[in-house]
């Protein structure tokens, strides 16, 4: 396992940024997508009505737009706005999806409590195999 990168990065429709430090001690889940990407959203859906029944005391699920594969800004707040009520940031470029050595969009990372990346699957990973590994840490 490795360390999970700290990162800081604005949300996409409000105020202020989120740091991930916030969130050491809590499992975080990490979804990177896109407005335009069909499996993106397939996946969104799906992780929305995981994060309505998650308890946000001990699992922070958070969204990051990668902007650098984006067609535009606008698109991005628009999806953000009307499909999604979890927290979603932008990224910078594709800063943190490097960094995070993702590839394909959706992209999911889960981290364990202790900062540590537990697993990370692709663009055409099976829901039930993120919420099986997510069940493994909660």
């Amino acid at each position: 396992m490795r360390n999970a990168p700290i990162f800081e990065l604005p949300y996409i429709n409000k105020e202020g940024t989120y740091s991930n430090k916030e969130d050491l001690g809590k499992v975080i889940v990490l979804t990177f997508w896109t407005s335009w990407c069909p499996d993106s959203g397939k996946d969104l859906p799906k992780k929305e009505q995981l994060y309505k029944t998650m308890d946000h005391e001990k699992v922070k699920m958070i969204t990051i737009n990668v902007e650098g594969r984006e067609r535009s800004e606008a698109e991005a707040e628009e999806y953000a706005e009307k499909f999604l009520s979890q927290p979603a940031l932008k990224d910078q470029g594709r800063t943190i999806y490097d960094l995070y050595n993702s590839d394909g969009v959706p992209t999911t990372v889960i981290i364990n409590k202790d900062g540590f990346i537990h697993s990370q699957f692709g663009d055409k990973a099976e829901f039930l195999s993120v919420v099986e590994s997510l069940g493994e840490l909660i």
